[in-house]
């Protein structure tokens, strides 16, 4: 008896935690749906409230409208160059500024976190930026997007406690007495166990480049280097500055109900590749965030 109460008990909270979970994944996944579907369907359906579960007068204007602007695809090859360079020189960049800092004996690792957490707070501010990117040359070129951001301290942080928990003392010390040094060490120990974090890492930096425009639009002159969200924003804002400026009420009407479609279809466009990457590397994300998390 007591056994049946217990089974009723457990499926019961089985059926809570079902339909809790699942009230959650449908207020998330809801409102990327609707995206998708609004962005093939007429503006008027959406405006009127009647696209909800599926799409309404089939319309591609929006992607039509979108893609034959040549400056996208540019923007595309632009903006995967920054991914992937940038990312390649953040996972080194971090690799070898938490390495050291992952050993206590490195007699400068204190003053160098206290610097690290200290820029966390306190930086230079836009405009001594701005000098500074002209002094070296870096303004208006490529460069000044993959290397302004070329590291992040929280970054570092999280990988830095990932080697300390995940890679003991004594294996440096036993590799040590066969006259292993730190480079070698780093090379062909730290490097291949750090496999999690590292995946992770290029999430954390590859997602914050795709989506990087602030720099573009700060640092960039010319738009064959602009990025794809910065190519894309200037598409929204072109087609809603037309709409406002056009006389003809119908035409009017129909640049706007084409500015809806491209809102949409820009949010698709920006970012799918980021949604099809990241199943790839979810089953490290979990694991690589928590070996890689602060104790106290």
């Amino acid at each position: 008896m007591k056994s049946n109460k217990l089974l009723s008990s457990d499926r019961l909270f089985d059926i809570f935690n079902y339909a809790l979970l699942g009230i959650a994944a449908f207020l998330v996944l809801y409102p990327l749906y609707f995206i998708v579907i609004a962005s093939v369907s007429d503006p008027n359906a959406i405006n009127t409230g009647r696209v909800l579960f599926w799409p309404v007068g089939f319309n591609t204007t929006g992607y039509e409208k979108i893609f034959a602007d040549a400056s996208i695809w540019n923007a595309y090859k632009n903006t995967i160059i920054y991914t992937v360079v940038g990312t390649a020189i953040n996972i080194v960049m971090t690799m070898l500024f938490a390495y050291p800092l992952s050993r206590k004996e490195f007699f400068a690792r204190k003053g160098l976190l206290f610097f690290m957490m200290f820029t966390m707070y306190f930086q230079g501010g836009l405009v001594p930026t701005y000098i500074l990117m002209q002094k070296m040359h870096l303004y208006n070129t490529r460069w000044v997007m993959v290397l302004l951001p070329a590291l992040n301290v929280f970054n570092v942080i999280i990988c830095k406690t990932n080697i300390e928990n995940n890679i003991p003392n004594e294996l440096y010390e036993a590799a040590s007495i066969d006259g292993c040094s730190h480079f070698r060490f780093f090379g062909t120990v730290v490097f291949p166990l750090s496999q999690t974090i590292i995946a992770v890492l290029i999430l954390y930096y590859g997602v914050a480049h795709w989506n990087d425009y602030m720099n573009g639009l700060i640092y960039l002159r010319s738009e064959s280097l602009y990025p794809l969200q910065l190519v894309l924003r200037g598409i929204l804002v072109q087609n809603q500055a037309s709409a406002d400026m056009m006389g003809d009420i119908e035409s009017m009407i129909a640049q706007q109900e084409a500015a809806e479609l491209i809102k949409y279809g820009l949010i698709i466009v920006s970012s799918l590749p980021v949604l099809v990457v990241y199943p790839f590397l979810q089953k490290y994300f979990a694991k690589g965030v928590m070996v890689g998390s602060l104790k106290g």
